[in-house]
């Protein structure tokens, strides 16, 4: 082969690379879905649902409004839209990994706290992900964090994230003010009531389990794609 020609053959094989890198890195922007405020999170295919990675951290709605930020205690048993911070801290780095807790209200009205194309999960569409994966039991280590990294006293032993999902405990903001279990417990809203006063959720620990509970509390927020 002469020299006019291997050069020729080499500089198609560079060109071909760097076409193949730039394909990759758009195929990872598909992967990412970004809020109205900017804040970007990765996303997850599990069957057939597409889930966020991260915790929502929004603090407007899709329209543009603001979510009424509530950080002293006129939480106690408020029955209005709010949202707040873990102990109303103002640590960007804990806002980033935990994200934001909100109570019912916000998550279930009309003005959507989700980005566009996607919502706050339904009960059924919870347990429509737990059913694939197994059962509760059985999803809990699939969808858990690995390492004590961000979990404590073992509450994740034995979690795979096989599914990528990286469930964090962002804990609570009680329904009566108090806030906990950060780093311990997770707690993740959907939009389906029980009774007048109650909505269910999932909580997770070492098992992943369905709940009800008052819709004042505060909770974290994953959201799926419509």
């Amino acid at each position: 082969m002469n020299k006019k020609k291997r050069i020729w053959i080499y500089s198609l094989i560079v060109i071909g690379l760097v076409f193949a890198n730039g394909c990759k890195k758009d195929d990872g922007d598909k992967n990412t879905v970004k809020d109205i405020d900017g804040n970007v999170y990765h996303t997850v295919t599990i069957g057939t649902q597409v889930w966020m990675v991260e915790n929502l951290k929004v603090t407007h709605f899709r329209n543009g409004d603001a979510i009424p930020e509530v950080t002293d205690n006129s939480w106690n048993n408020l029955g209005t839209i709010a949202y707040c911070n873990y102990e109303n801290t103002r640590n960007k780095d804990t806002i980033a990994t935990y994200g934001r807790l909100y109570n019912w209200y916000a998550v279930h009205d009309s003005r959507n706290i989700a980005p566009s194309g996607w919502h706050v999960p339904a009960d059924d569409e919870w347990t429509k992900l737990t059913e694939y994966l197994g059962g509760e039991s059985i999803a809990c280590a699939k969808l858990q964090e690995t390492g004590t990294l961000h979990w404590l006293n073992n509450n994740n032993e034995g979690a795979t994230n096989e599914t990528g999902f990286t469930a964090l405990p962002g804990g609570r903001r009680h329904h009566t003010d108090e806030f906990g279990f950060m780093r311990e417990y997770g707690y993740w809203w959907s939009t389906t009531e029980h009774l007048t006063s109650f909505a269910w959720y999932r909580f997770m620990d070492w098992n992943f389990d369905r709940k009800y509970d008052y819709k004042g509390n505060g909770f974290s927020v994953r959201c799926v794609k419509d």
